[in-house]
């Protein structure tokens, strides 16, 4: 199953600096670990802003927000999940 992914991330100002940097760090780990597994295979940032387009390719809905909610910045996120399905005019089909 395919999905649409819009992460925006909203660390509060105030986080201590240390906090902040290993968290960011923890997540970027954890995101190339999903790229690399087949389950993210695209990211791309949004011009101007901290937050992400992306497609996740996983079994299920429980599946994804087991992936989502795994996330280190999960708790500074606003998500938005749109489900994708195959356009009858795409070329590929």
């Amino acid at each position: 199953m395919l999905f649409h992914v819009r992460m925006d991330v909203r660390i509060p100002h105030d986080l201590d600096a240390d906090t902040r940097a290993a968290l960011v760090a923890r997540e970027k780990a954890y995101s190339q670990k999903l790229q690399r597994a087949g389950k993210w295979p695209h990211i791309w940032r949004i011009v101007g802003e901290y937050a992400n387009y992306s497609i996740f390719d996983v079994e299920s809905t429980d599946e994804l927000h087991e992936l989502l909610s795994a996330l280190p910045l999960f708790p500074y996120m606003d998500i938005l999940v749109t489900p994708l399905a195959r356009h009858p005019s795409d070329v590929k089909e």
